[in-house]
C-alpha cells in the first residue's frame, strides 16, 4: 500500500492506494484504499486574504463602468433604464444562458447613463450591456 497526498481545488487529501497484488495483471489500475481530508496548511489562510483585496478596484471608479456580458445568451429582462440611480449589487439586467437565468449586477452605485440591449436581444460574451456613470 503507498501513501499519498493529493490537493484538489484547493483542498488537501491523505490517499493510501493498495497495489494489485498478482503479476499477471499489471496495467490493472490499483484501488484506492481511503480517503481522509487534511487540515489545510497554515500558509493557505494567509494566502486567502490577498483576494480579498481585488475588489476594492470596481469600486474605485465611484460608479462609472461599462458592464458586460460575461456569456452569450438571451437577455429576459432590464429593470433599470437611462437615469436610474443604482447602488452597488442592485439587478441591472437577467439573461438566460445554458438554460439557466443569470444576473448582471451592478459593480459599484453610480447612475445608468446608457442602457445597449434591449428584451429578448441575443447577446454575445464581451457585448456591452449597460452603462454606469
Amino acid at each position: 500500500m503507498r501513501a499519498y497526498t493529493i490537493t484538489v481545488n484547493g483542498k488537501t487529501y491523505d490517499v493510501q492506494v493498495a497495489e494489485n497484488g498478482t503479476a499477471a495483471a499489471p496495467a490493472a489500475a490499483p484501488r484506492i484504499q481511503s480517503v481522509t481530508p487534511v487540515a489545510a496548511p497554515a500558509a493557505a489562510p494567509a494566502a486567502a486574504p490577498a483576494p480579498a483585496a481585488a475588489p476594492a478596484p470596481a469600486a474605485a471608479p465611484a460608479g462609472a463602468g461599462d458592464i458586460t456580458a460575461p456569456m452569450a445568451g438571451k437577455v429576459l429582462s432590464v429593470p433599470v433604464k437611462e437615469g436610474d440611480a443604482v447602488t452597488a449589487g442592485q439587478v441591472l439586467l437577467t439573461f438566460e444562458a445554458m438554460k439557466m437565468e443569470n444576473e448582471v449586477m451592478a459593480p459599484s452605485a453610480g447612475t445608468v447613463t446608457k442602457v445597449f440591449v434591449a428584451v429578448g436581444a441575443q447577446i454575445e460574451a464581451g457585448t456591452q450591456l449597460i452603462q454606469i456613470g
